[in-house]
């Protein structure tokens, strides 16, 4: 067998693995299976590339190797919290791959005089679609690590001056595709797409994110097909070509979850504070104690814990362990409602859940868990906002109006965890928290939720 020969083998191996792991990836049972699925292909792919008979030196793999270790491994010890976060990074790295690929390719061919109409338009859709994954990823983080401004950020004729520059740089990149020697119109498209890829996040508010990540996936993984056409490999065209539809699918998804469209998502500006909220409206709200919560859960026969990004940020899911083991130990059946948008990455609260080893059998989507909410004695929930508002269901003036929420207000009695009344991503206040039947319990959520444990537990000192 050629060297070569093996290469495409190694390609076929790893075409396959990937598919099995996206497949495998979807159900957290066999999620442990996919992981592995996707590195021992991803392995595959790069012991047949470095074995290609095209390669004459490894002094420059090897220096990338290096550095891109030095990068990678700080990377996997970020917190769960922070995995969004990373996976902005994923692809604004993705990204400015594809983009530097077709500037190399663009630069090489020119001086060759090899450069087709067919090689340009290639370059052009990749460099295009690569370095504005790669600023509006690297801002998506920013935002996500609130280093930005996580509100939409908008100014006049916004979305008219966005779509003029894309329309701008799709423009010279098509004269570039009918005339590919005039080099001096390059970097202007480059420019243009990375001007584009920031000016496309800052309208685009936190309640969105985990839409725009999956988005920009997509779009990292089309850049990577026009990659895969650009070099002539097919493991490219075929992962590039999962990646960018599998980012697309879940997009639609979420999108259908939160009942908007492309468009609202993008240029929407959604998650504006309305004036009501920001001039803190008083809402009338009865609080109460942790140890009051406790009393309430006690006295319950069904529990139905509904966890949101403030779960996240206050890395309470082992309280939420605890409590579920205090419950479930007097015969109390206590379920977890999961909401397809909930956190800031799809299966966000599937994974922080998972790490603290609650049952699977326990979480439940959004559609299964309703009917059976006004068969719940109580309704806890842990740092959720947008997700729980019944404002959805009945305010058509609301930006959320139309959003399938969880309803936790049909439940017997609410007990809601909550740092103050601000308002979520959304920008509106909560009618949930105004409920007759809701006890707001305001405080760290990590803190709430382990003194309420520990009141089940009949340790004292819980007021």
């Amino acid at each position: 067998m050629t060297a070569e020969n093996f290469t495409q083998l190694t390609y076929l191996l790893a075409a396959g693995l990937f598919v099995f792991s996206l497949r495998w990836l979807s159900h957290p049972k066999t999620a442990r299976r996919g992981v592995l699925a996707g590195v021992a292909g991803m392995t595959a792919a790069i012991v047949g590339t470095l074995l290609h008979p095209e390669i004459v030196n490894y002094t420059w793999i090897i220096v990338a190797l290096v550095i891109g270790t030095m990068i990678g491994v700080p990377l996997s010890w970020v917190p769960l919290t922070a995995v969004p976060q990373r996976t902005a990074l994923s692809h604004a790295f993705g990204g400015l791959a594809a983009g530097l690929v077709g500037t190399a390719k663009y630069v090489l061919w020119h001086g060759e005089g090899a450069l087709t109409h067919y090689r340009a338009a290639v370059i052009i859709i990749e460099v295009i679609l690569g370095y504005l994954t790669f600023t509006g990823s690297l801002m998506a983080a920013g935002k996500l690590q609130e280093v930005i401004p996580t509100r939409p950020m908008t100014y006049r004729n916004q979305n008219v001056i966005n779509l003029a520059l894309f329309a701008l740089a799709l423009g010279i990149g098509g004269y570039l595709v009918a005339v590919p020697e005039q080099w001096q119109l390059f970097p202007p498209v480059i420019v243009l797409s990375l001007a584009f890829g920031v000016l496309l996040i800052l309208p685009i508010g936190g309640a969105d994110m985990p839409t725009v990540i999956s988005l920009l996936n997509s779009y990292a993984g089309l850049s990577a097909v026009a990659m895969g056409f650009l070099l002539d490999n097919k493991l490219l065209v075929i992962a590039g070509a999962l990646d960018g539809s599998s980012g697309l699918i879940l997009s639609v998804i979420m999108c259908k979850a939160m009942n908007r469209s492309f468009s609202n998502v993008l240029f929407g500006a959604f998650g504006q504070v309305q004036s009501s909220a920001a001039a803190g409206a008083q809402q009338t709200v009865k609080s109460g104690t942790p140890q009051d919560a406790a009393d309430l859960l006690e006295s319950s026969s069904r529990v139905v814990i509904i966890p949101g990004y403030g779960m996240a940020v206050a890395q309470a899911q082992h309280r939420v362990r605890e409590i579920y083991d205090q419950l479930t130990k007097r015969g109390i059946d206590v379920r977890f409602a999961i909401h397809p948008v909930a956190g800031r990455m799809p299966g966000h609260m599937n994974v922080l859940l998972a790490e603290a080893e609650l049952p699977y059998e326990s979480l439940l989507e959004m559609d299964e868990v309703n009917p059976d909410m006004p068969q719940a004695d109580v309704a806890v929930v842990v740092g959720a906002n947008d997700v729980v508002n019944p404002a959805a269901r009945h305010d058509t003036s609301s930006p959320i109006y139309g959003m399938p929420i969880i309803d936790a207000d049909r439940a017997r009695s609410v007990i809601a965890i909550k740092r103050s009344m601000n308002p979520g991503f959304a920008g509106i206040d909560n009618e949930l928290y105004a409920g007759e039947n809701t006890l707001m319990v305001f405080g760290d959520a990590k803190a709430v939720l382990g003194d309420i444990a520990k009141a089940l537990s009949g340790q004292g000192g819980i007021h």
